[in-house]
């Protein structure tokens, strides 16, 4: 398959208030999933598939991020757009911020993810759809697909148990034609002071009417979790173990930084450690008034 995209957009903005208190004093994305940011694997990732060009939407604790790319992507071109109200608008405020930043197909990815290296190959042409069969962990946006494996119908924040949807897993890729048209749609939904909805929400719109199209890639053979709170990583640390020192490349990319969490504040256990019972601070990550993840 030739690989035709070079861009990834990737956001970052919100304050990962449900695995506080692991991110008091480091973004979401900077979490250690069996000791490596869950920001470094993404960004070893991207590498590996040709990628780049980073343009990352910030806000919660961005000077960590912009230290981490700094010491840790030198050989990327990495741009940056600030979101000063990502306490209290959603991702779809977000997406709309990079609107004038990006002209060229490009894959959209949240920062929350871990995967496969291998899964992002067949995500480098654009107006692709990652998704997978529903299992009992996952929640959020489905999907359901026609006959030629393209989406039919999104369903924001809807019952995921049902065989006949499939589970966005968050990536995205998008020609520079959907993009254009997306962003169309994005300001009439900012003009109207939307910004407390998710992006899907306008995919949805977007496919009813025809406007978007997205054809279907299946991740269920692979490996992949999104951490949104301590009992996900939890478990996306029994998926992705540890890997030991001596078997890591000499291209990847540990993440040395003083925002890197848990391992700045000391008073907090890592996952690793069997002891450790998720279901006993989970409790901690309460949002402030008006605050959003």
């Amino acid at each position: 398959m030739s690989k035709h995209i070079r861009t990834a957009l990737l956001l970052a903005a919100g304050t990962g208030s449900r695995l506080r208190p692991l991110t008091l004093d480091a973004p979401k994305c900077l979490t250690e999933v069996s000791g490596e940011p869950i920001l470094g694997r993404l960004i070893d990732n991207l590498r590996l598939q040709g990628i780049k060009r980073l343009v990352v939407v910030t806000g919660y604790l961005d000077e960590c991020i912009r230290e981490f790319l700094g010491k840790n992507a030198p050989d990327l071109q990495v741009d940056y757009i600030f979101n000063p109200v990502y306490r209290t608008t959603n991702n779809i405020y977000s997406l709309w911020l990079a609107r004038k930043a990006i002209e060229e197909s490009f894959v959209l990815i949240e920062s929350d993810l871990v995967f496969e290296e291998s899964m992002l190959e067949r995500m480098l042409v654009p107006d692709k759809i990652a998704i997978s069969k529903i299992l009992p962990w996952m929640n959020g946006t489905v999907v359901e697909l026609n006959s030629n494996n393209s989406v039919a119908a999104f369903h924001v924040s809807h019952d995921v148990n049902d065989a006949k949807r499939y589970k966005t897993v968050n990536i995205y890729s998008l020609s520079s034609q959907s993009w254009q048209r997306i962003t169309k749609r994005l300001d009439q939904y900012v003009a109207d002071n939307q910004v407390n909805e998710y992006y899907e929400t306008v995919f949805a719109d977007m496919v009813r009417d025809g406007s978007l199209e997205f054809d279907a890639v299946f991740f269920d053979k692979n490996k992949w979790y999104e951490i949104d709170c301590v009992k996900d990583l939890h478990e996306a640390e029994l998926m992705f173990p540890r890997v030991p020192l001596d078997t890591i490349s000499e291209t990847a990319h540990l993440g040395h930084t003083s925002c890197l969490s848990p391992a700045k504040s000391t008073n907090i256990p890592k996952l690793e450690n069997k002891r450790l019972r998720s279901d006993k601070i989970v409790h901690i990550g309460k949002l402030a008034p008006g605050e959003k993840p």
